[in-house]
């Protein structure tokens, strides 16, 4: 594989990157550092790998350094919310931020994870969730935003599992609390749910590069051909939860394109400029594991 090679003023460069823990897996550097030099923008974008403890100053260092914002990942996307200025109302309504922006010394956090998800579901999985039934696997900050904005597209009931039922107690009912008129139920297994929904969503880590042998569902005894399996892990792009969906019939969706959706929607954020969404894509596809 070719390194790009970023041709910087580095008198003007500004700053973008990633908060999270680990971060050496993300091809989110490989995706906007591309989507900068297509456009010829004197922008970069850095991996920083912020321990829990660290999230304070991690936030802190983005208004101090004059940064011009970050994405944030698993674990800190509903732990950054305290130590920002204002939260935008896609971000106020999940209650988790993916995106800071540094708006003249203003922090100011968004969610861009639902509508990337959306965007994805429709365009690769030829998915429309209203009046559909989901199970939805995790409970953390994306799991927030994929049951929030499912709810807001129209689904019918979600059932959210997580090895912490309370965790998954806890975003039903701010689900139900907040949308109203849909179902929204925790179940502490997910045997007896999956076979009968419309749609699964994988929102925990399980599988993910480089632990790619392992599957948040046993096997494919659990599945059926009419369901769409989307798994918001990206690499590798065919996960072991992927290659059961596949044994049954079933359409699988990799989480490449929620990556990719959400990251051109914070890349507009930053910059202003309307994202080079295939650029964007050809830079993922390259770093992917396979």
């Amino acid at each position: 594989m070719e390194e790009t090679k970023l041709e910087l003023d580095l008198s003007k460069v500004k700053v973008t990157g990633l908060f999270g823990y680990p971060v050496e897996h993300s091809l989110s550097p490989a995706m906007h550092n591309a989507a900068f030099k297509e456009l010829g923008l004197d922008y970069i974008y850095l991996p920083y790998e912020v321990e829990v403890d660290n999230v304070k100053e991690a936030v802190c260092g983005i208004k101090g350094l004059g940064m011009s914002g970050v994405n944030v990942t698993i674990p800190h996307k509903e732990q950054v919310t305290p130590y920002l200025d204002r939260l935008s109302e896609e971000a106020k309504l999940i209650g988790a931020v993916n995106t800071i922006q540094n708006k003249g010394g203003e922090l100011i956090g968004h969610n861009t994870d639902g509508r990337g998800f959306i965007r994805s579901l429709r365009e690769e999985g030829e998915f429309d969730p209203k009046g559909k039934s989901v199970l939805i696997i995790g409970a953390g900050g994306a799991s927030r935003a994929v049951a929030f904005q499912l709810g807001l597209e129209g689904a019918k009931e979600i059932f959210i599992n997580d090895l912490d039922i309370k965790v998954a107690d806890d975003l039903a009912s701010d689900v139900k609390s907040k949308l109203g008129a849909l179902k929204v139920e925790s179940v502490a297994s997910i045997k007896e749910i999956a076979a009968g929904v419309d749609l699964i969503v994988d929102a925990t880590p399980i599988g993910m590069f480089p632990k790619v042998d392992v599957s948040p569902i046993l096997s494919s005894e659990s599945l059926n051909s009419n369901q769409v399996i989307y798994d918001l892990v990206y690499n590798p792009k065919e996960t072991v939860l992927l290659k059961e969906a596949k044994k049954v019939g079933a359409k699988g969706v990799s989480g490449l394109g929620m990556l990719l959706y959400q990251g051109a929607i914070a890349f507009e954020i930053w910059t202003g400029e309307k994202a080079p969404v295939k650029v964007m894509r050809k830079a993922l596809e390259r770093g992917l594991f396979s």
